[in-house]
């Protein structure tokens, strides 16, 4: 059974870019475009790790982790931030939310591939 991706980005590009890296490695990817949205999935399936962007409309990437946190099926599950947002504070922010990791955009696709296997096999 392919591990389960929830990728959370309002840029359909990068969406769209994340998906199709993860599906040609075998993975099974579920999108959505905001942190709203992301919750709302999240709350209706099960994951086996999430993607998130910081910068969304509605809710942000730091607050969707901390609700995912709240969540008994999320509070070990990996979540990586997938954004532009590269400074340290942002990064220190991210660890305090409960993230599991942090890439930056624009990503490389092998460098994705490599931290989700490393993650969820």
């Amino acid at each position: 059974m392919p591990k389960k991706v929830l990728t959370v980005d309002d840029s359909a590009s990068i969406r769209q870019m994340v998906t199709f890296t993860l599906k040609s490695a075998g993975y099974e990817v579920v999108e959505a475009v905001d942190g709203n949205g992301g919750l709302a999935r999240a709350q209706a399936d099960r994951f086996d790790l999430i993607l998130t962007d910081q910068n969304m409309p509605g809710m942000d990437g730091l607050n969707l982790i901390r609700a995912l946190r709240k969540l008994p099926p999320y509070g070990a599950t990996p979540i990586l931030m997938l954004t532009t947002e590269s400074s340290d504070q942002m990064k220190s922010l991210g660890r305090a939310a409960g993230a599991t990791g942090w890439l930056v955009k624009p990503f490389d696709p092998q460098k994705l591939l490599d931290v989700v296997k490393r993650l969820v096999g």
